[in-house]
Parts: structure tokens; C-alpha cells; sequence
């Protein structure tokens, strides 16, 4: 994995932006870190989406995916088209006889695997061969989204599918997988018609011949855009008895209220994740299932390519917001992507183009990656606290972790927030700091500098994973268990308070 460099400039301006406040603060937060707190599990940083399945045989896909493991509790990686005609699942011979071949499919699992982390099995697309129609999506390399010609081949070959995979890796590891089928049947991903029932088509053949292979399988579905679908999908296998061990669905902070709710009116960016998962959540309560995991194998800030957005200091605050709101509603969500190693619009062209990833083309972090790496280091116990801009948690050794943010939509300008944590119960002097926010953290400030390349040199890829490092963090003293920050528009500040330990002065 690359060690990460510290530039010397931001260390020096992270720590002139933590010195004491002389202004008026605005806020208090009152911390007590005896007070009773409950599980906080970390759902944000176990899964991530990445560009199609043929991509993760290049060597910047498995750079970038063992860069984003290094700061995160990175375990599940999904993807589209791990059936497409690029991973040479599914061909016919003479006769049309149907021959399987799973090379490429071994490759992309194994490195996966020998990288420490699991795949989330997105069953998609078609094969050509077995496609009822030509009916090609739009994306860059246009896979194929029409139902398959015969039943009775798919269901073959999802048999020889699951057989191979558990024959190679065995049942104890493939049933730790997920088996999700299809991406977003209710949009033009799937062009079956009518759109839902032959989903449900889809679904029932997909999930009962993995079962049928081994119970312990895990499969689900409807892997719908826009929170869609999911009370029908329940009652339709409730009513049929088809398989289902998990829920999921999508949503960007950009879908409209229309589209997920069905009303008019606006849901703005910062809650319309959170605002879909409780739908959805609220649906599965309502089920006869109410057990069912809920698991958003897709959510990003905007489903479109904005470099104001997910190339910004944006995407600090807003992880967060979207981390504070979504706790305790969702057992897992999948940021969509964790890496710029993608293609749907094509091959990418200059590093900074609003991609999805976490790491920009050449391994430049984003500030939503080293906004992850923050969130990671929450404890896994959350206390309660009134204010909707910070997350108050408690590591296992009792440390408090706290974070806090100021949030602006897109466009807008703000005044910093000034804040005094107060804390009490707790014996310890001195806090450490982090943060990310325009001046810390960001490399588009050192890309715009360098006249904004767009094929950089490896000096000056250096230069700009150096831009965007994060700083280390910073130490201040405790004022009788008071500290006062301030965190600037668009920033995320990590503050950590570890007790003393016995004897220390």
C-alpha cells in the first residue's frame, strides 16, 4: 500500500485554524462521558460500489481498493457486470448448447479475496447469447438488460455459477457472500414488460436456484433506484414463498422527492438519503418480514458527475450529516464508488471531473476519502446529543470521539461554526484534532495551482497525493474540560479525548 505524505503547509495551517478562540463562541456542547450510550455500528464503511466487474483485473483498481481498506472497515465490494460478454461467463456451441466458462470470474473473486475483502454478487447483466433481445443500456460499454431468452438456461446457469463458487472457495466463505439480482430493474437497466412482474420472474428463477444449490446462500433484491418497490417485492415472496434474506435499494442525495415519494415539493440534498432509507425502513417494519436486513448497496451526494460535489470539501459534512441521520434505520450502506478506476461515461479524462470515487485517476485522495478515514476512527458506542452538527461516540478503551461539522448546500457561502466542547467525567487534559475542509485535506487548491493538467506527470501526482494527506492530528490542551473550536464552512473536524491513564501529570 503507498505511505501517505504529510505536506508541511497544511500541518501548519491545521494548526493555526485549532488555536484557542478569542471570539464569542456560539455553541455549547455538553458532553458527559459516564452517560449511558448504545451500539454504533459503523454501516457507512463496510461496503462500496466500484466500476464494472472486468475492471478490478487492473492494478489501479486493487491500488485504490487497498488504499480505501487501509482507512476503512472496508469488507464488501459490489459491482455491475460480472456476467457481461467482457468476463466471458456464457457462450453456446454448436447446436446452441450452452458452454460456461468462469477464468475471468475466478480472477476477479480471487482478488477480491486475496485483498481481504468479500464480494457483494450483483447478478448482472445478460449474456448476450441468452438475451431475449438486443436491448443495450446506454453506459459507455453497453451491456446487455433484456430477460433472458429461456428460463431454463438461466436457471442453469446460475446453478453452475453457484456450484463453481462453492466448490472453489466453499460453502463456509461464499455464504458469508451476497447474491444481489440485477441493478435498478425500474429504471432502463431491465427491459422486461411489464418492468415489475417480470422482475419478479427474474427474482423467483434467481433465488431458487441458488438456494437450491445451498440453503445457505444469501439472496435478495430489488436493488431498485429511488427506494422503489420494496413493500410489493416482501408481499410478492411472502405470498409466494420465494427466498429472501436481504432488502435493497438506491438513492442519491439529487433524486427528486417525486421519484421517491411520489409528491411534489423539495427534500434538499442533506437529508434525502436518510429521508429515503426511513422509508423504506418504515416499509419493512410494516411487512410480514419486519426482520428482514436492510442493506443500500448504492448512495452517493449526486448521481451525476459534479466536481463541485464530489470532488469538494462538500462531501465531509455531508457523510457525516448523511452517518447521523441514517444510524439505527439500515444494517449496511454502499458509498457508490470507492475508486475513479470506472467507466460508464466512458474513459476518464482528467482526474477532477466529478467522479464518484473516493480516489481520484492516479490515487489522489478526495476530501470524501479522508472523510471516511475520520468517520472510521468513531468509537462503536454512540451518546445522545441534541445537536444535529455533531456525533458524540466512546471507543472500547473510553476515549470520547467526537465529530462535528458545518454544512452548506452547494453554492451557498457561510461563517465559520464556533463551538465550546465541555466535557465532564472524564479525566484527561488534553484533545487531539483533526479535519478536512477546503484548506486541509483537499487537493484541487494544488491541481488548480499546477494549471489544473489533465494528464499529470508522476511528479506531479506526488505533489498532489501530498496536497491532498492528512494532516496529523493536532494537540490542545483542555481548559477545565472545556475546548473551543472552530470549524469553517464545509469542514469536518475529528476530536478525540482519551482519559489519562493512572499517574500521568
Amino acid at each position: 500500500m503507498r505511505s501517505v505524505l504529510i505536506h508541511p503547509i497544511a500541518f501548519l495551517t491545521l494548526a493555526l485554524a485549532s488555536t484557542p478562540l478569542t471570539a464569542q463562541v456560539a455553541e455549547t456542547i455538553t458532553v458527559d462521558a459516564a452517560a449511558p450510550t448504545r451500539p454504533f455500528p459503523h454501516f457507512w464503511e463496510h461496503m462500496f460500489g466500484s466500476g464494472r466487474a472486468v475492471l478490478s483485473l487492473r492494478e489501479s483498481y486493487r491500488d485504490d481498493l487497498r488504499t480505501v481498506r487501509g482507512v476503512t472497515a472496508l469488507s464488501y465490494v459490489r459491482f455491475h457486470g460480472v456476467l457481461d460478454d467482457d468476463i466471458g461467463v456464457y457462450s453456446e456451441g454448436p447446436r446452441g448448447k450452452p458452454i460456461y466458462n468462469f477464468s475471468y470470474v475466478d480472477q476477479v473473486y480471487d482478488g477480491l479475496l486475496a485483498n481481504g475483502v468479500r464480494p457483494f454478487v450483483e447478478l448482472s447483466f445478460m449474456p448476450s447469447r441468452l438475451a431475449q433481445r438486443n436491448i443495450r443500456h446506454s453506459f459507455w460499454y453497453h451491456p446487455v438488460v433484456s430477460p433472458p431468452k429461456d428460463y431454463r438456461r438461466w436457471d442453469a446457469l446460475m446453478t453452475a455459477l453457484a456450484r463453481h463458487l462453492v466448490q472453489r472457495y466453499g460453502i463456509d466463505e461464499v455464504s458469508q457472500w451476497y447474491f444481489e439480482v440485477w441493478n435498478e430493474p425500474n429504471l432502463d437497466f431491465w427491459a422486461g414488460n411489464p418492468k415489475q412482474a417480470t422482475y419478479w420472474t427474474l427474482y423467483d428463477h434467481t433465488a431458487r436456484s441458488l438456494k437450491a444449490v445451498d440453503a445457505r446462500l444469501r439472496v435478495g433484491g430489488p436493488a431498485t433506484a429511488q427506494a422503489a418497490w420494496v413493500a410489493a417485492f416482501i408481499r410478492h415472496c411472502q405470498q409466494y414463498g420465494v427466498p429472501v434474506d436481504f432488502v435493497s435499494s438506491h438513492v442519491y442525495g439529487d433524486d427528486s422527492k417525486k421519484d421517491i415519494f411520489g409528491t411534489g415539493g423539495h427534500i434538499s440534498r442533506q437529508y434525502m438519503v436518510c429521508s429515503a432509507v426511513a422509508k423504506v425502513h418504515a416499509e419493512i417494519q410494516a411487512s410480514p418480514q419486519p426482520s428482514l436486513p436492510l442493506i443500500w448497496s448504492e448512495f452517493n451526494a449526486s448521481f451525476s458527475n459534479h466536481s463541485e460535489v464530489t470532488d469538494a470539501a462538500f462531501m465531509g459534512p455531508w457523510l457525516a450529516e448523511t452517518v447521523r441521520q441514517c444510524d439505527g434505520l439500515v444494517q449496511d450502506m454502499s458509498y457508490w464508488t470507492f475508486s475513479d478506476v470506472f467507466e460508464e461515461q466512458g474513459v476518464v479524462k482528467t482526474p477532477f471531473y466529478g467522479g464518484f470515487g473516493l480516489l481520484a485517476v492516479g490515487g489522489i485522495p478526495k476530501p470524501a476519502f479522508n472523510a471516511f478515514a475520520l468517520l472510521h476512527q468513531l468509537g462503536e458506542q454512540r451518546l445522545a446529543n441534541d445537536s444535529t452538527d455533531t456525533l458524540v461516540t466512546r471507543r472500547a478503551d473510553g476515549a470520547l470521539v467526537i465529530a462535528l461539522w458545518n454544512y452548506l448546500d452547494v453554492g451557498a457561502t457561510g461563517s465559520a461554526r464556533r463551538v465550546a466542547v465541555q466535557v465532564s467525567d472524564l479525566n484527561a487534559n488534553t484533545a487531539s484534532i483533526q479535519q478536512v475542509d477546503p484548506e486541509h485535506g483537499d487537493a484541487l487548491v494544488e491541481y488548480e495551482k499546477m494549471g489544473s493538467p489533465r494528464y499529470p506527470t508522476a511528479a506531479q501526482l506526488t505533489q498532489l497525493r501530498a496536497a491532498a494527506a492528512l494532516a496529523p492530528p493536532v494537540v490542545r490542551h483542555l481548559d477545565a474540560g472545556s475546548l473551543q473550536l472552530e470549524i469553517p464552512p464545509d469542514g469536518l473536524m475529528l476530536v478525540t479525548i482519551a482519559a489519562r491513564s493512572a499517574g500521568a501529570r
